[in-house]
């Protein structure tokens, strides 16, 4: 069926009309064309509003954050920020992956271990995880391994959480049915158990990540630099203490523009090629 074309059946018999969509009703199924339009608007109203306000070290208007942005990326500042926090981001998120799948297996081969793990994760999942920056700088000193331990602490108790909460849910009757199938144990896991369990496993990850990079870029702003190079954190805090207030803006702005990147193009493209193509979601 194409997108564009909706058919409809006459209530007098069974002939079916193609009705072209209108130009609107085509926008306003096109997800992607809706979140431009919502985005292009926020733009336009922190232009007004900072014109308005006229005072650049307060609130730069966005024209100049822009300017600012790619004068950083032309100079190398922004990008250079950009490959260490990903960098340092990417460490942290897999580790506390591998750590919430060891944790969750253990929960899910008996009750004990479903015990810890939910005790573990009342105890911890609360806990800032800026918060234990102070005993990391102790334990592990003013380097990468201070940053990669409160990252893993923001990406292990939520993944965990959400993946031992997806496959309590899973259906027994699901269950039955891959056991009547005569399935090993990996295909009955990979075929059955994954799949059902999935969607919160998603959720699990989506929360993981953004813990993890909110948690990094309040870490580079609290401790800052690390053996001579710097994150997103650091570039926001340097350019603030030379009152570089556009750069500032351009920071953030890299920020959110790498948060949406992550949201809109990987979990998205994950979500649609498992959880969508599956029909578990509408």
């Amino acid at each position: 069926m194409r997108p564009e074309i909706k058919y409809s059946v006459a209530t007098t018999g069974f002939d079916v009309v193609e009705k072209p969509l209108s130009a609107w009703q085509r926008f306003y199924d096109n997800g992607a064309a809706r979140k431009t339009v919502l985005l292009a608007a926020l733009a336009l109203l922190w232009e007004l509003y900072a014109r308005w306000l006229n005072n650049p070290l307060l609130f730069p208007t966005f024209t100049d954050t822009v300017k600012a942005l790619l004068t950083s990326i032309a100079s190398g500042e922004i990008p250079r920020a950009a490959a260490y926090s990903i960098g340092m981001l990417l460490k942290g998120y897999a580790i506390g992956l591998i750590l919430a799948a060891l944790l969750t297996a253990l929960a899910s081969a008996s009750r004990i271990g479903s015990d810890f793990l939910e005790t573990l994760t009342a105890m911890f999942n609360p806990l800032p995880s800026i918060a234990l920056l102070p005993l990391a700088l102790i334990w592990f000193g003013l380097g990468d391994g201070s940053v990669i331990f409160v990252l893993i602490h923001a990406v292990l108790w939520s993944v965990a959480l959400n993946m031992h909460a997806g496959f309590r849910a899973v259906s027994p009757t699901l269950k039955m049915v891959g056991q009547n199938y005569g399935l090993s144990k990996p295909g009955y896991v990979v075929r059955i158990l994954l799949p059902a369990a999935f969607p919160s496993i998603l959720t699990g990850l989506k929360t993981g990540w953004a813990f993890a990079w909110r948690t990094l870029i309040a870490a580079e702003l609290v401790f800052g630099v690390s053996s001579g190079s710097g994150g997103l954190g650091w570039y926001i805090f340097e350019q603030k203490n030379q009152l570089l207030i556009p750069n500032v803006f351009a920071g953030l702005l890299t920020v959110i523009l790498f948060g949406l990147v992550v949201e809109n193009l990987i979990f998205k493209s994950i979500e649609n090629a498992t959880v969508r193509r599956w029909g578990m979601q509408t």
